[in-house]
């Protein structure tokens, strides 16, 4: 029997933690993985995408859906540099994602030879955008390099990590072993800090808890809900933590409703979440004193200031702070939830054709069914009020706001379950970064229902242009593809709706067929939904009703 190649190593190293999926392309200083992956394919999926920006789109949303580990692989140079705004994304979005990096030859590494594909400083590149990057200089090294790469995604935040592999190194044979499999290390909270913070709960009389996406990365719904309602304590969900609470819950709230809840409330407790503003700056409580909870240490400090840190895993942390604080004695809180929740719908009013559509999507969607978002207008309404019913079935960019993102994402989502319902929400504009993954879905025959609003502009763009620099438009109008001709080119289904209830009847045949099919929905201009998600935003003018409706004649 010969030794094994660096490129069986990684392969079998990578099978040891689980990993049944990648996305990537081959190239030169891969050939050696490829090989390796070719005669293990009854044991990994390899999904080919068409441009390597869609593999880390790809890997985040397989990995946020399912809280495993999302794996890409791509060649150096320009491969890499593609494949970053998916990190970026994953990144913001707390996405345990490994980056599978091709590298020149390792001896000409930092030589700045002019080799294919080099790069004056690749490693440091990925380091800047991972929560650690290592390289191999030898097939030795491979191992113990996948070994620490799964000690960094299952311990502490989750975020993304990278591997470089030169091609001779994977080329190489080696008497290593394949790592084993790395088991999850939460970061265990202190006794003494949760005693101090339970008591704060026990004692106020008014409490609310704030979550994020830390949240969803522990699995830490069952016990966020059995504190809430010992509590009796609403439960506020960021972007990023939608669906830590299924949104139909008595205590489950939009984000928005702080503004209501902060007049009266006497401690805020935060767990798995920045909790900082869209810009980086304090959250205004009103005065109300914040518990911190969070497995990231450098988002338990300034700008934020608490009267009690806990640095720890957020599943750990609500569980031992609902045992710790029992079931607390406040009287019913209904009429003030009735209150904040009547004044939350009120505000959403503003966007109301925005919530028509977002409503006729949740109603086709079976509770475990999945929502990406995109940065077009539904989308940016769908930040402030999708209701989430479960945990991982709302995927948005995170703070890195990635336009174009959403559609790869969704391929990624609906390859780690194909029987699972999931939904691409996009407009014309930001479609347009990945649209030749159409491909992807029909060769991999991924079922993916994808819409796109398309209005001909980049909406937002078009908006600021109106409204701050008197019409003067730039830069911000379209020219976009005949959709049907586009999905027929690629061999995929293709409908049309013009209103929320054509789009209804259009769903109802798309999701039980589960295959690839693109919607066109043409749109005309919504209302900004700025004000409800930004704080400090004006309130704009309301649009002329129906506005966003086009006329079937007119397209």
């Amino acid at each position: 029997m010969t030794d094994p190649t660096g490129g069986d190593l990684l392969a079998d190293s990578l099978i040891n933690q689980g990993v049944s999926t990648i996305f990537g392309i081959p190239g030169v200083q891969l050939d050696a993985a490829a090989d390796a992956l070719q005669s293990r394919t009854d044991q990994v999926d390899f999904i080919c995408a068409r441009n390597e920006q869609a593999t880390t789109y790809m890997a985040d949303g397989y990995a946020r859906s399912t809280g495993e580990v999302g794996v890409a692989m791509v060649v150096p140079g320009p491969g890499v540099l593609n494949a970053l705004s998916g990190v970026a994304t994953g990144y913001s979005a707390n996405s345990p994602m490994l980056l599978i990096a091709g590298q020149i030859d390792s001896k000409a590494i930092g030589r700045g030879l002019g080799a294919l594909h080099e790069l004056p400083d690749q490693t440091g590149i990925l380091e800047r955008l991972t929560k650690w990057t290592g390289t191999a200089r030898s097939a030795d090294e491979i191992p113990g390099l996948v070994r620490e790469a799964f000690v960094q995604l299952r311990s502490g935040r989750p975020r993304p990590v990278a591997i470089e592999v030169p091609p001779d190194v994977l080329a190489a044979t080696s008497r290593a072993v394949a790592a084993e499999n790395v088991v999850a290390a939460p970061l265990v909270p202190d006794e003494q800090q949760i005693r101090a913070a339970a008591a704060l709960l026990a004692a106020a009389e008014r409490p609310m808890i704030v979550v994020g996406g830390g949240v969803l990365a522990s699995n830490a719904s069952v016990a966020l809900q059995a504190l809430a309602e010992a509590l009796e304590a609403p439960v506020l969900m960021t972007e990023n933590g939608r669906g830590a609470l299924d949104a139909r819950h008595r205590l489950a709230f939009d984000s928005l409703a702080l503004r209501a809840f902060r007049e009266d409330a006497d401690l805020v407790l935060a767990v798995g979440t920045r909790f900082v503003s869209t810009f980086g700056t304090k959250v205004d409580t009103n005065g109300a004193p914040v518990i911190l909870v969070n497995a990231e240490e450098a988002d338990l400090g300034a700008p934020r200031a608490a009267v009690q840190k806990l640095h720890a895993d957020a599943r750990l942390a609500l569980s031992a702070l609902a045992a710790e604080v029992g079931r607390a004695t406040r009287g019913s809180r209904e009429s003030e939830f009735a209150r904040v929740r009547a004044w939350v719908g009120e505000q959403f009013d503003d966007i109301a054709p925005q919530r028509e559509y977002l409503s006729t999507i949740r109603a086709a969607l079976p509770d475990d069914g999945v929502f990406v978002s995109e940065f077009t207008q539904v989308g940016y309404a769908a930040s402030a009020c999708y209701p989430a019913y479960q945990p991982r079935t709302y995927i948005g960019p995170g703070y890195q706001g990635t336009l174009g993102y959403g559609f790869a994402t969704a391929l990624g989502v609906k390859a780690a379950d194909p029987s699972r319902v999931v939904v691409s929400v996009n407009g014309d504009g930001g479609f347009s970064w990945t649209l030749q993954e159409l491909s992807t879905a029909k060769r991999y025959g991924l079922g993916l229902v994808t819409i796109v609003f398309h209005d001909g502009f980049y909406g937002n763009v078009r908006r600021i242009q109106k409204n701050r620099y008197g019409a003067r438009y730039f830069a911000s109008d379209l020219t976009n593809p005949d959709y049907g001709v586009l999905a027929d080119a690629f061999g995929i289904r293709s409908a049309q709706a013009f209103t929320p209830q054509e789009l209804a009847g259009v769903l109802a045949d798309a999701i039980p067929a589960n295959e690839p099919i693109l919607i066109n929905v043409p749109v005309g201009e919504f209302p900004s939904p700025w004000h409800l998600i930004h704080e400090g935003v004006p309130r704009p003018a309301p649009l002329a009703p129906g506005s966003h409706l086009i006329e079937r004649a007119g397209v």
